[in-house]
């Protein structure tokens, strides 16, 4: 067994034989691969490819959180999320960043940072979020797209975590920004952030 992240990865790779469109619609757009596994062997992976997207945590000057109430359709229920959108074509994440939490929240922010990137269903989908904190936050009004509705709300950052605790918010993206948010406040991990 080998160990670490920089070990070689020539005996897990997959590599592509051919590739089928299954599906275009205004969101999703799906594959279909034939491909050779790494004994020689041939299967199908089926996935959706994805523009990306980003997240944000915006932080009140209080030390609470902005985050959305939003109704999920695939789900059947109401969400709680911190704001997130995916990238038009060619937008730089960060220009997203901003847009998504003027447009969802109402919110802009004076200086941002860059925490990561998560990976929210890689069994199926080439979807990556790259995760921003954002601060200094200064009120204005949403500009929601057509057919959305989004209800901002804001909590202590003990309450969110409380509400993670006890499964009232089990969003991956959110959850995974619960990791970076504690880590962040904890000391483990810095942000550098830039106005």
């Amino acid at each position: 067994m080998q160990s670490g992240p920089h070990q070689k990865d020539s005996h897990l790779i997959e590599t592509s034989i051919s590739s089928t469109e299954v599906y275009k619609g205004k969101f999703l757009h799906a594959f279909k691969d034939v491909i050779s596994l790494p004994n020689g062997a041939q299967t199908t992976r089926e996935y959706v490819v994805h523009p990306g997207a980003v997240m944000i945590i915006p932080f009140l000057d209080n030390g609470d959180l902005v985050l959305e109430r939003q109704y999920r359709y695939p789900v059947g229920q109401v969400m709680i999320e911190f704001p997130a959108g995916k990238l038009e074509s060619a937008e730089d994440t960060l220009n997203c960043a901003k847009r998504e939490l003027l447009e969802e929240t109402g919110y802009s922010a004076l200086e941002w940072a860059l925490a990561g990137v998560c990976h929210p269903v890689i069994s199926y989908s080439t979807e990556f979020i790259e995760i921003w904190f954002a601060r200094g936050l200064v009120s204005g009004a949403q500009s929601l797209d057509e057919g959305e509705f989004v209800e901002v709300i804001h909590a202590s950052t003990q309450q969110f975590f409380e509400w993670c605790k006890d499964g009232l918010i089990t969003d991956a993206k959110t959850l995974s920004g619960a990791l970076w948010l504690q880590n962040v406040l904890s000391g483990a991990w810095s942000l550098d952030w830039k106005r």
